[in-house]
């Protein structure tokens, strides 16, 4: 039961920040994209942190690196200090899709605060912060 009650109020973020992504004209991300713009999002990474960070393999990142990529949202550079890797750097379509995504987090957690009030909303801050620290 905790698992669904966790991932209803996930999946409302999520549709409305395919919404927002919508509305500001992002029509050709979804929600397999969408897996890399989640924070701490993709830029300086390396494509296999980015994989470790995301539980993906290296080659399902890669893959859709090369879609966003293709599409406009960032780039893969060198990697100054180790010549073999590459690092993600964000566009600016990449970086206008990613404050957009962050517009539209921020949009629902006023909406909750206005509904569960501001110390109830602080609170369930505070402890999904503790439920996400290492064991």
């Amino acid at each position: 039961m905790i698992g669904a009650l966790l991932r209803m109020p996930w999946e409302r973020v999520v549709r409305r920040m395919l919404e927002r992504l919508r509305e500001q004209g992002f029509d050709d991300l979804d929600m397999a994209h969408m897996n890399l713009f989640l924070y701490p999002g993709p830029q300086g990474a390396r494509p296999s942190e980015l994989a470790a960070q995301r539980g993906m393999s290296k080659q399902a990142a890669n893959y859709l690196l090369g879609q966003l990529e293709r599409l406009g949202y960032l780039e893969r550079r060198p990697d100054a200090g180790d010549r073999r890797s590459k690092r993600i750097a964000l566009t600016d379509r990449g970086e206008r899709a990613a404050h957009t995504i962050r517009d539209a987090v921020r949009s629902v957690e006023r909406e909750w605060e206005a509904q569960l009030g501001q110390d109830r909303f602080a609170q369930l801050r505070t402890l999904l912060v503790e439920l996400n620290q290492p064991a």
